[in-house]
């Protein structure tokens, strides 16, 4: 029964494991799928955005704006909400990335550099990607921009990743050494 149960263990291991990547490749289409719209339908979806976070603080802070208050201050951070989503949507990409990697026991420096890579090389293909749509032009400062988010997502997934292996998953790290696994 013992071995029959490890079987069962390594068996879900070896399914599961590659399955830990489907999160990032659905961020990258996501992504992807952003920036395949034309300027106007991003402009207004990031204006749609802008309106329902202000009118969330607004109920929060009983700020009592008016729409047309709110509309108009939409539009005047249009530009940073823009680049807010850029730095968003990188470092969920590079927690998605660097944690399954972390899980296949890439650590440190390597685990940096790998997800940093892939997060980064996105970017700029991401940026090239739009230059083939209608009002919208590759931008430096937004691969910087998607570059930052991707290393604050890497390190996040670093001190969680030590955190957790040192706190809550310190005595399953104990019992598989003392195994022999």
């Amino acid at each position: 029964m013992k071995y029959f149960l490890l079987y069962i263990k390594q068996t879900l291991r070896f399914v599961l494991k590659p399955l830990s990547f489907v999160p990032a490749i659905i961020m990258m289409c996501l992504i992807f799928t952003f920036s395949s719209q034309d300027a106007d339908t991003s402009s207004a979806l990031s204006y749609k955005v802008g309106v329902e976070v202000l009118t969330v603080t607004n109920d929060v802070f009983d700020q009592g704006w008016t729409m047309s208050h709110i509309a108009a201050l939409s539009e005047q951070y249009q530009h940073y909400i823009r680049k807010l989503a850029h730095f968003t949507e990188y470092l969920i990409l590079a927690i998605t990335v660097a944690f399954p990697l972390y899980v296949y026991g890439v650590r440190g420096i390597p685990l940096v550099f790998m997800a940093g890579v892939i997060c980064v090389g996105y970017a700029c293909l991401d940026e090239y990607h739009q230059s083939f749509i209608a009002g919208r032009t590759p931008m430096k400062k937004d691969i910087a921009i998607d570059s930052i988010g991707s290393f604050i997502g890497i390190i996040m997934t670093r001190v969680l990743g030590f955190t957790g292996r040192m706190t809550i998953f310190r005595p399953l790290a104990y019992k598989e050494s003392e195994r022999g696994y």
